[in-house]
């Protein structure tokens, strides 16, 4: 006698294991939906961290060998995001930094703006941050015989940026400066 798969006497055995196969196929499904809504949170979460814009200028544009530029930084944080200031005030809050390498040219230290000071819910300690528009300044001395015409100045500013529930993983955006030297 032939029973086949799920014939009289294996009927038990091929029931359960059709049972088995449905779950092990609905874990495999739900699974893959977890996955693809934990990347798809994260693409939102960073593309909200990115919308912060970062650009910035050497005077108007032109340098003279021999004397001292203000160049300027401005960090541009959309509604519904603020940035860690330079001093937040907590420990666990990632401060903004700026960092400035000049070729052939020596840059001064950053000026930070002050911030404001903000409550949150998930803490009893207010937060120094920026929100808005965010102006950096510093100076740029280009030397006598600064060789060349375009003074090249890179600037990296490092920040992390928050709802008012939840803080981005910190990233840095750089922009290049240059001006003309006269």
């Amino acid at each position: 006698m032939n029973f086949g798969k799920c014939g009289n006497r294996l009927y038990n055995h091929c029931n359960k294991t059709s049972k088995l196969k449905g779950i092990q196929m609905s874990k495999n499904i739900w699974t893959r939906i977890f996955i693809g809504v934990l990347l798809l949170a994260g693409t939102v979460l960073s593309t909200s961290a990115q919308s912060v814009s970062v650009s910035g200028s050497i005077g108007k544009g032109t340098a003279a060998r021999g004397s001292s530029t203000r160049a300027t930084v401005v960090m541009n944080i959309p509604g519904g995001l603020h940035v860690n200031s330079s001093r937040p005030g907590s420990e666990y809050a990632i401060p903004t930094s700026v960092r400035v390498t000049a070729t052939g040219a020596k840059a001064g230290g950053v000026v930070y703006p002050r911030g404001r000071s903000r409550s949150f819910s998930f803490s009893d300690t207010p937060f120094n941050v920026y929100e808005g528009r965010t102006t950096f300044t510093f100076n740029v001395t280009v030397p006598a015989n600064f060789s060349g015409n375009t003074l090249r100045v890179r600037v990296t500013v490092r920040y992390q940026a928050c709802t008012n529930e939840v803080c981005y993983p910190p990233t840095s955006k750089t922009v290049n400066l240059t001006a003309r030297v006269n």
